[in-house]
């Protein structure tokens, strides 16, 4: 199932923006916490539930498989969507800055 551009879940994002660089579950977790200040904290089962779909839709591969664990990495697929999401969510911030005055 290739990747639907759109908007990406809060989930799958963060787990992409994790993978800046090649790395396990494990540390994807203390990754996305850390990238986060702390907000995202993500257990196992979401997350190897978001890397399942992001597998399925070629947006990170598996670079390598120990049988123990498993080192995952973005896709030149994956790194032009986290790309895409990114200046979707500017151009978002953007179009909102009016909020940060007695607007409304």
């Amino acid at each position: 199932m290739p990747y639907q551009e759109g908007p990406m879940t809060e989930a799958m994002y963060y787990v992409l923006l994790a993978l800046s660089k090649p790395t396990h579950g494990y540390q994807l977790m203390i990754d996305m916490k850390e990238i986060s200040g702390g907000r995202i904290e993500m257990g196992p089962g979401t997350l190897y539930g978001v890397l399942t779909r992001l597998l399925k839709e070629n947006l990170l591969r598996i670079k390598q498989d120990d049988g123990r664990r498993k080192t995952y990495e973005l896709t030149e697929q994956g790194k032009t969507a986290i790309k895409a999401e990114y200046k979707r969510l500017k151009l978002m911030i953007k179009d909102g800055t009016f909020l940060e005055g007695d607007s409304i």
